[in-house]
């Protein structure tokens, strides 16, 4: 079973596909589209990410095993399975069929008429009526087709009706009022059956139709546009002094290359704005634990002498709590230094957990047979990954427990996690190799 993560940036109805095959499918997908995990026109230009996709594109696919795809249509197939595919060649060619309409003949009219109203795009009266027209014929051929029939091929669903219905979801949200879509009553039905769905609930929440006709807004068209900084009144005189030093440099600012610009669509370039996020800690009082003094007491000084009895000393059990983590695939675990990534890669979607959270995380065991466990410290008392969305991304693939500060059993387990040794007798393997979150 495919399991991995969907990079993204949030509300991309071509992620959507991807996430409604992996509902259908079971495939283990987790969704990286915000920051630390992701952020669109950041990491995607990063060294890391352009190795693996050249294109530095979204949305973009790396399982756990390091397998790569780039393009939402690959990824959607490779993460269903064979009743989303088709299962006989015939019905394959037909998906294939319906997943190249919603690209060729969907998309693009869609884009013209939708884009100028969600304030993405200049208005074209003449483009837009143009596009309202082929937006007609395709909901002819899709209600003809429908006429009897519940779904685009065969008698359940499959990823032709996920692909043409994520296509026509900004449709049916911004423009297809009740008059427009009245026409076309098989298409409407098949769209709300299709939405209505768990799988595609699970995704996409609840779906409302338009009732009016979204229209373009010139002032918030130019509210989306990127405002160009204007120099202040007293700089201008200056500035005209200066010009004919300006020619001089400028010969030699030409000689330095400019930094590209990364080409972004305009539903990217609509939809990659996140607001700023509350920080998930600010209600919680003071607490006389300073996880910074006790990280670097880690980190300079002797565990077992030093650090462990600092932590106990100081330890403020009603501002933090300590949590036991334990991967819950053990048995898709194959090579150590791929383990280690998932644990490192974990870390690092982490980041701005970082000074509210510390964690000693071990990996047991050895090829093909390891398992991988640790000890979380967390601000307060909740598991703080499900404070924040930019957190969850893979925290429900392990397993948690809130252990007992009080107790001997978390005493000796803060002990031997954060010492690297031990008899760690819950486990059953031996220690391979450690991990630290600080």
């Amino acid at each position: 079973m495919a399991a991995g993560t969907l990079y993204s940036y949030p509300e991309n109805w071509r992620a959507f596909k991807a996430q409604i095959a992996a509902q259908y499918s079971g495939a283990r997908l987790k969704v990286a589209s915000s920051a630390p995990a992701f952020t669109f026109g950041q990491t995607n230009r990063t060294p890391a990410f352009l190795s693996n996709f050249p294109l530095g594109k979204v949305p973009a696919f790396q399982g756990d095993d390091g397998f790569c795809l780039f393009e939402s249509n690959a990824i959607a197939h490779y993460l269903s399975n064979e009743a989303l595919r088709g299962s006989s060649p015939q019905s394959q060619a037909q998906v294939i069929q319906w997943v190249s309409f919603a690209d060729s003949e969907i998309i693009p009219p869609a884009s013209v008429w939708v884009f100028p109203t969600l304030g993405i795009m200049q208005y074209n009266k003449q483009a837009t009526e143009q596009a309202k027209e082929e937006v007609k014929k395709v909901l002819s051929v899709l209600n003809q087709h429908l006429n009897t029939r519940t779904f685009l091929v065969g008698d359940r669903v499959s990823l032709a009706d996920i692909s043409v219905a994520c296509s026509m979801l900004w449709l049916y949200r911004q423009v297809l009022e009740p008059a427009f879509r009245q026409p076309y009553p098989n298409v409407t039905r098949w769209f709300q059956t299709c939405v209505n769905q768990p799988q595609f609930k699970a995704v996409l929440g609840e779906v409302k139709l338009c009732e009016k006709m979204a229209q373009f807004d010139p002032k918030k068209f130019a509210d989306m546009q990127p405002k160009k900084d204007t120099p202040p009144k007293k700089e201008k005189a200056a500035k005209e002094m200066s010009k004919p030093q300006e020619k001089k440099e400028k010969k030699k600012e030409e000689k330095k290359a400019a930094p590209v610009e990364e080409e972004m669509d305009e539903c990217e370039a609509a939809l990659a704005a996140e607001p700023k996020t509350k920080d998930p800690f600010a209600h919680l009082p003071k607490s006389p634990f300073v996880l910074d003094e006790f990280k670097r007491k880690y980190s300079n000084e002797d565990t077992l002498t030093v650090a462990v009895p600092y932590f106990w000393e100081h330890f403020d059990k009603e501002g933090y709590s300590i949590w036991y983590g334990e991967y819950k695939y053990p048995q898709e675990l194959t090579m150590t230094f791929m383990s280690c990534n998932l644990i490192m890669g974990m870390f690092q979607r982490l980041d701005k957990l970082r000074k509210n959270g510390f964690a000693s995380v071990i990996l047991f065991g050895g090829n093909n047979e390891s398992s991988i466990s640790g000890i979380w410290i967390f601000r307060g008392q909740d598991l703080a990954f499900t404070l924040s969305d930019d957190w969850q991304i893979d925290y429900e693939s392990y397993s948690w427990r809130k252990l007992d500060p009080d107790s001997e059993e978390t005493k000796t387990m803060v002990k031997e996690y954060f010492a690297w040794e031990g008899d760690f007798k819950h486990v059953g393997k031996p220690f391979n190799q450690g991990k630290c979150f600080k």
